[in-house]
């Protein structure tokens, strides 16, 4: 197949098409999420990076597939495993690096660390610390876009974890209330820390959990990120359209520990390799590229190259930067009163 041929060729998935452009940008981006993710391990286990540190090795079509369905205009908040949502979302990945190294360039001046990233200018707001804490502050961000009727959705990310918590349950009833325009969604990688999704769970199947608030649900396969991007499209349109909040379970997986500080000593080697070896969502897309004759596999390993290549060359310039100056301390503490944060009519109903 010619170059040309290929700009015109793509992969039709349940109805939707994708042309090249797009799946070398999903591809691209997940592998540079990956190899990202890889070198921020090898920093920590030179105590580079200090503090929590928690990967998303295999977590990728769920931050690409994510936001490859969402506008720009929409928000995105997730837990303390943010790297690769953060990245996905198209921020600086030097900025993102500094901020795991503590640095002055870092996407939060280097205050923040691994679990705390934020960039407002793309509407990605946190990385969140506290297991299930993005959930109620992604119910203020829905109330806001349906107060403001700015026809913004709100995409909120737990675990299978921070799924139990029970102030998830009081915003999902709230959602529910007043219809909200949010996507709640669950990224089920199978295990809260060390504990395993059934023996926390008594329903394990977690789209059900917003079936008391009348919330609708969907499972998706989330290690295919065609299949991602095109369910979450459909739950976006859904919370989108007026008719309330979703709720949306990824089923996926983590490669790594919990942390960097998690050996994962309580599943076996082999689960771990049958993740990797038959549904890797990298593999998977590269597999669907090459049937159809999009690409070779000798160029997937050139890319695979290149983008370690930038992936060191964000790291040594992350590294370069300096540490915050002392006088840091003191900023970004208070917020004073913004004039006219509130210049829109009570709304009611």
């Amino acid at each position: 197949m010619s170059a040309k041929q290929k700009q015109a060729a793509g992969i039709t998935h349940d109805g939707s098409f994708y042309d090249l452009e797009e799946l070398n940008a999903m591809h691209d981006k997940m592998l540079f999420i990956r190899r990202f993710e890889e070198k921020a391990g090898q920093l920590y286990g030179l105590k580079k990076i200090g503090g929590f540190c928690h990967l998303c090795n295999g977590q990728e079509a769920v931050c690409v597939g994510m936001h490859h369905a969402a506008e720009k205009t929409d928000y995105i908040l997730t837990s303390y495993r943010d790297h690769g949502h953060v990245l996905a979302r198209g921020s600086d990945p030097t900025a993102v690096m500094a901020e795991l190294l503590g640095r002055a360039g870092g996407i939060v001046k280097g205050k923040g660390g691994s679990m705390h990233m934020f960039d407002a200018e793309r509407n990605f707001v946190g990385g969140n610390g506290i297991v299930g804490e993005q959930v109620p502050i992604g119910l203020g961000l829905g109330f806001s876009s349906w107060y403001k009727d700015d026809g913004r959705v709100t995409m909120t990310i737990m675990g299978d974890g921070g799924i139990n918590q029970g102030a998830v349950y009081e915003s999902f009833n709230m959602a529910a209330l007043w219809k909200l325009p949010i996507v709640f969604v669950v990224e089920n990688n199978q295990y809260a820390m060390g504990t395993s999704l059934d023996r926390a769970s008594a329903e394990t199947h977690l789209f059900k959990r917003g079936i008391s608030f009348k919330i609708p649900g969907m499972q998706i396969d989330g290690m295919d990120v065609l299949e991602f991007d095109k369910k979450m499209s459909e739950a976006i349109a859904h919370a989108r359209s007026g008719e309330g909040p979703i709720l949306v379970e990824a089923i996926t997986y983590r490669y790594r520990g919990h942390s960097m500080s998690d050996p994962a000593t309580y599943r076996s080697r082999a689960e771990v390799d049958e993740w990797r070896s038959g549904r890797d969502p990298i593999a998977r897309l590269q597999a669907q590229m090459i049937e159809a004759g999009l690409a070779t596999e000798e160029e997937f390993k050139q890319r695979d190259k290149d983008i370690k290549k930038e992936v060191a060359a964000v790291a040594k310039a992350a590294e370069a930067q300096p540490e915050p100056d002392a006088s840091e301390l003191w900023t970004d503490v208070y917020s004073d009163p913004i004039e006219g944060a509130y210049p829109y009519p009570v709304k009611v109903g």
